[in-house]
């Protein structure tokens, strides 16, 4: 997955932590134990990529770095990419657009349809076939949770920009 350089962020967030190697462009919701206070470093705030399921899914917004798992004693973090090391901050979108290929294989946006997050478990990338979770979808399963909207259909490259507003 990725995000192109097309974006507009309004609102972003830097207060949480990502413990599982994660690629930018894709839903991520809170955590348990997410939110005990105003701190900004407390390492309990932590967001995950996970299944969209109604009633227990807070979405915290779409994910704007790489999260890496690397040995940094041989290498270093790639700046360019802005990969973050697990277990470092991470930025989340709260409010603008993104054009992401974070979207389900089998979902087919128009401009207008609401983004939820999948309630699917595994979602395929168009791209490199490998199962991950966090994707949106244009179908509300029932148990879907919203997370904004299609601003564009896919591109012949799986892309959409997707408009992002969380309260």
């Amino acid at each position: 997955m990725a995000l192109k350089s097309d974006r507009y962020e309004l609102q972003t967030d830097i207060s949480f932590f990502c413990n599982t190697a994660l690629n930018r462009g894709v839903v991520v919701t809170y955590q348990d134990g997410t939110g005990l206070g105003a701190a900004m470093d407390q390492g309990v705030a932590v967001v995950a990529a996970t299944a969209g399921v109604a009633g227990t899914s807070a979405v915290a917004g779409i994910l704007l770095n790489d999260v890496v798992d690397k040995d940094l004693t041989r290498t270093h973090l790639n700046q360019h990419k802005d990969e973050v090391q697990k277990g470092g901050k991470v930025t989340v979108l709260r409010k603008g657009y993104v054009v992401t290929n974070a979207i389900e294989n089998t979902s087919s946006p128009s401009v207008g349809d609401v983004a939820y997050l999948s309630d699917t478990v595994t979602s395929t990338s168009a791209t490199d076939g490998s199962s991950e979770l966090g994707f949106l979808t244009d179908t509300d399963g029932g148990a879907a949770v919203a997370v904004g909207r299609f601003l564009s259909a896919k591109d012949a490259d799986g892309y959409a920009k997707v408009e992002v507003n969380l309260p």
